[in-house]
C-alpha cells in the first residue's frame, strides 16, 4: 500500500467510508497523464486547486473540481473570495499553505482555516480519484468524505465543464 502521509490516512480510517490508496509514478501524478497512465476516466479524477486573490488583502481558498471541468475564476472564485482579482496559487504558495506539491493536493488535511470549496458536480460522482498528499499516491474516495472535511462548503457552478 502506498505512503500517504499519516494525517490522511487517519482521516481516512476515520471516515468509516470505502476508501482505496493507490501508488502513483511520482513523474505520473499530473491529472492528465496519470488518467491516462492508469486507465482512470478524467470525469472519475478531481483536482484540488489553491487559489489566490491578486489585490487587496491577502486571502487563500481550495478548490476542488473534477478534470473534465474548468474552475471559474473570475467569476463564482473571485466573488466568493471577495476580490477584485484572483489566480491560482504558485506552486510555492502551494506548497507553504498546504504542505504539499502539485500533483499531489488533497482536499483532506488542509489547514483548518483553509476555504475548502467542492463543485457540486464533484458531490454527484459515485467516486472520485484525488490527490494523495503527495506524488507518490492517489486516493479512491466516496464524495460523502469531502462533506465531513473542515471548512468546507458546496458550490453549484464553481467550475464549469470543458466543452
Amino acid at each position: 500500500m502506498s505512503d500517504t502521509l499519516p494525517e490522511i490516512r487517519a482521516i481516512l480510517e476515520a471516515s468509516n467510508l470505502d476508501f482505496e490508496v493507490w501508488d502513483c509514478d511520482p513523474d505520473l501524478a499530473d491529472t492528465a497523464v496519470f488518467c491516462k497512465q492508469y486507465r482512470v476516466e478524467p470525469a472519475d479524477s478531481a483536482n484540488t486547486i489553491l487559489v489566490r486573490s491578486k489585490t487587496g488583502e491577502r486571502k487563500f481558498a481550495a478548490c476542488v473540481v473534477l478534470a473534465t471541468h474548468r474552475l471559474d475564476v473570475n467569476h463564482t472564485v473571485r466573488k466568493k473570495l471577495g476580490a477584485r482579482k484572483v489566480s491560482f496559487a504558485s506552486a510555492e504558495e502551494t506548497k507553504e499553505m498546504t504542505g504539499m506539491e502539485i500533483g499531489g493536493v488533497t482536499a483532506l488535511a488542509l489547514p483548518p482555516d483553509l476555504p475548502l470549496w467542492i463543485d457540486g458536480d464533484v458531490m454527484r460522482r459515485d467516486f472520485v480519484i484525488l490527490g494523495g498528499g503527495n506524488r507518490s499516491s492517489k486516493l479512491k474516495v466516496l464524495p460523502a468524505l469531502l462533506e465531513a472535511t473542515p471548512n468546507v462548503e458546496i458550490v453549484e457552478g464553481l467550475a464549469k465543464p470543458i466543452e
